[in-house]
Order: structure tokens, then C-alpha cells, then sequence
């Protein structure tokens, strides 16, 4: 059982982006959605302990002064007293993405033929498969490996593991290192690569982003996948160009369709090149190499 609360708050489409950045640091999780087509926007965020209301709502006024809309109204709750993983559990019914099924350690069902089967419970860490973004970077790790067998691999904000496992099982000549600033994600991977039989080959570790010692050693990579958001991918632009191997390949995802060009520009001003895009439910995934 965890108390968890809830931070909400309207504003319009143009300062969705920078009030979403703004609350990343005081909550476990958060989500803009729109409102309408062309309308406000819903940002969203889901705290683990009760938040620190004067900070919160000096960060967001400032975030939207500086994208000339007035302070929004903030809206800071606590939920009820929910246990959210068993309940999480119950309502996780096996996915199926290409040759990825996907379950939960609760379900008993058989994968079904000729797919490959990944065991994910719902967790603290990010990553179980069922929101579009993780959807879309299987997808394209499945094409990659049609045509390719990376070797050295990087997971940059690995989450539960469920990308590197996805690589590790697709082709198993890979070798992943997923790296999170988060140490409970990269418990969380290290436990799952083992529950899916597949820790030989993934190397978990805490980092920074591509700062991380473990990170500058591995480089260069043939594969990178970064399911992360728009912002990040876009600073780490730079690094990303540096930490490929010739020939390599960058999965990114964690951007909505809007923010596409910004992630694209970023990276072409790299020297990269958009190779692929995927879209589902207003959530894009780039392929650049």
C-alpha cells in the first residue's frame, strides 16, 4: 500500500510542453494530454510522497511566464489508499506486439506460437509494454533485426528492461548495456532480465544519461535505443552522433507527433539521418543512422 498524490493543472497547447518539464522533478510520473484538438491541454503528475506545494507552484508560474500564459491553476490531492501493483496486475492482460507477447507473471496462458515471450509485472519502474512509445520502439527493434544483428547495444533509459530483453531475445548475439538515472528501474531490469532468463546478456548499471563511466567505456554502439522524452533526446543530440558506431542505428522515442521536427532538426544538425518513423496514438518513434 503507498499514498500516492496527484498533481493536475489546465493550460493552453503552447505551455504544455514547459509545465510538463517543469513538474518532471517533483513527481514519479507524468502526462499531457490534450484536451481537445487545438485546445488546452491536461498535464498530469503522480507523486510517491506529499509534494512540496510553494516549490511546485513557483516552478510552474515560471514555466508558463516564460511561454507568456498566467500561472495555472494547480490542483495537489491525495489519492486513496489503493495497492496500484496488485491491482496494476489484475488489469495487465497479455500484449501481442509483431512476435512480442508480452505478460504478466500472473497469467497462465501460453504464448502463442513462433512468438517471443517477455514476463513483465507492473512496477515502480517504467516500461510494461502497454503505452505507445514502448509499443512502437518493439516494433522497431523487430524490423531492425530483419535486416541487422547489433552487437553492442545501448538502453538509455531503460525502465523495467523491457527493450533490452526485447533485443536480447530478437537477436541473441546482442549484448545490451540499460543504463537509468533511476537505481529503482535498474533493479528492477536486473531482476527482469533474470526472471527472463536473459541476464548474460544485459548489463544493467545507474547513469546519467551518456555521462555515466560504464557508458563512455561500451561506446561506441551499433544500436542505441532511447524511449525517453523530447527534451533529453534533443540535449543528448551531441552525444548520441559520438556514441554510434559507424553504420550504427538510433531508435528514439518518448515524443509526441508535434515534436517531431524539433527531434528531427536536432539530429540532422548531427550529421543523422531520419531513416524511419512510427507512429500510434499521437506518440512518434524516430529511427535515425
Amino acid at each position: 500500500m503507498t499514498s500516492l498524490w496527484r498533481i493536475a493543472l489546465t493550460v493552453p497547447a503552447k505551455a504544455s510542453e514547459a509545465v510538463a518539464d517543469a513538474l518532471s522533478p517533483f513527481v514519479s510520473a507524468v502526462t499531457a494530454l490534450e484536451d481537445a484538438p487545438g485546445g488546452s491541454w491536461t498535464v498530469e503528475g503522480i507523486a510517491e510522497y506529499e509534494p512540496e506545494r510553494p516549490a511546485i507552484t513557483a516552478a510552474l508560474s515560471l514555466a508558463a511566464a516564460t511561454v507568456g500564459t498566467p500561472p495555472p491553476d494547480t490542483v495537489i490531492e491525495p489519492l486513496p489508499e489503493v495497492d496500484w501493483l496488485a491491482l496494476n496486475r489484475q488489469s495487465f492482460p497479455p500484449i501481442r506486439e509483431g512476435r512480442v507477447w508480452i505478460r504478466g507473471s500472473h497469467v497462465e496462458e501460453p504464448a502463442p506460437a513462433a512468438s517471443v515471450e517477455l514476463i513483465v509485472d507492473a512496477a515502480r519502474a517504467f516500461g510494461s509494454g502497454s503505452h505507445a512509445t514502448t509499443a512502437l520502439c518493439l516494433r522497431a527493434i523487430q524490423d531492425l533485426a530483419k535486416r541487422r544483428r547489433p552487437r553492442n547495444v545501448l538502453d538509455l533509459g531503460c525502465g523495467s528492461g523491457i527493450l533490452a530483453m526485447g533485443v536480447a531475445k530478437l537477436v541473441p548475439s546482442a549484448r545490451t548495456l540499460a543504463v537509468d538515472l533511476d537505481p529503482v528501474s535498474v533493479a528492477t531490469a536486473a531482476g527482469n532480465a533474470a526472471a527472463n532468463r536473459v541476464a548474460t546478456r544485459i548489463r544493467t548499471r545507474v547513469s546519467n544519461g551518456w555521462r555515466g563511466p560504464d557508458v563512455r567505456r561500451a561506446a561506441p554502439f551499433d544500436l542505441v535505443v532511447a524511449n525517453i522524452l523530447a527534451g533529453p533526446l534533443v540535449e543528448m543530440a551531441p552525444r548520441l552522433k559520438r556514441g554510434l558506431a559507424p553504420g550504427g542505428v538510433a531508435i528514439l522515442s518518448g515524443l509526441l507527433n508535434q515534436q517531431e521536427r524539433w527531434v528531427i532538426s536536432a539530429h540532422r544538425g548531427q550529421g543523422l539521418r531520419l531513416r524511419r518513423r512510427y507512429r500510434r496514438d499521437g506518440w512518434s518513434a524516430l529511427v535515425f543512422s
